[in-house]
């Protein structure tokens, strides 16, 4: 059960590495995501810099990072051992680690909330979906992104104890909220001086000819 738990683990970090958003960008606008807007490879800063429709491919896949791992885990691993929990932890936080440290990226990486979406999704599918509701209001009454991702996130290990998900698991959620607030530190430092940057300010045109003007000129 131990050796199942690591090869899960190992597997899941690696596939959470994958840089999608930067890959797309790369492939699409011929781009380094990383050294355009927030400079993030998440689906916030490709929609603002690609357009939405490469956010939202870029959003599903960064949440497969954390919702395939989960489910192949859940249906595989033996969950009559008393360890069972314990790896289920070991591959949540080994889908989220891959995609905010990236091998492929001289471990950096993006903030995770795609991935933890993934992750919940396929843990409590009903917490995620009250997790969501959250954002939208959240991102609706206040149009910060970061904000949402942030408490949406927060909220998932009281969501997770009320579903009656094991203690363990409860703790992961919380580590999980802790990496996605730490990842999100400048952005709460620009939300209490009032720059952060609202999601109505993306500009995804003028992104676009950008691009076309570079890759003329290439």
């Amino acid at each position: 059960m131990i050796s199942q738990g690591l090869f899960f683990s190992l597997a899941t970090y690696l596939f959470g590495s994958v840089p999608f958003g930067k890959l797309i960008a790369k492939r699409v606008a011929s781009i380094d995501i990383t050294k355009r807007g927030s400079q993030n490879i998440g689906a916030t800063n490709v929609a603002r810099e690609l357009g939405t429709v490469w956010g939202v491919v870029t959003l599903f896949l960064d949440i497969l990072k954390g919702y395939i791992p989960i489910t192949l885990y859940i249906s595989y691993a033996s969950q009559t051992t008393d360890c069972y929990s314990i790896g289920l932890s070991a591959v949540m936080l080994s889908a989220l680690i891959g995609h905010q440290f990236s091998i492929f990226l001289r471990f950096k990486g993006g903030k995770g909330v795609g991935t933890a979406t993934g992750i919940y999704l396929a843990l409590s599918p009903i917490s995620c979906l009250l997790a969501a509701v959250l954002f939208i209001l959240i991102v609706y009454k206040w149009d910060f992104v970061s904000l949402g991702s942030i408490v949406s996130t927060s909220a998932m290990p009281l969501l997770l104890a009320f579903s009656g998900k094991e203690q363990s698991l409860i703790i992961c959620s919380a580590l999980i909220a802790a990496l996605i607030i730490l990842k999100h530190r400048e952005n709460i430092q620009r939300m209490l001086k009032g720059e952060e940057r609202k999601w109505q300010e993306r500009r995804p045109h003028a992104s676009r000819s950008r691009s076309r003007s570079n890759s003329s000129s290439e």
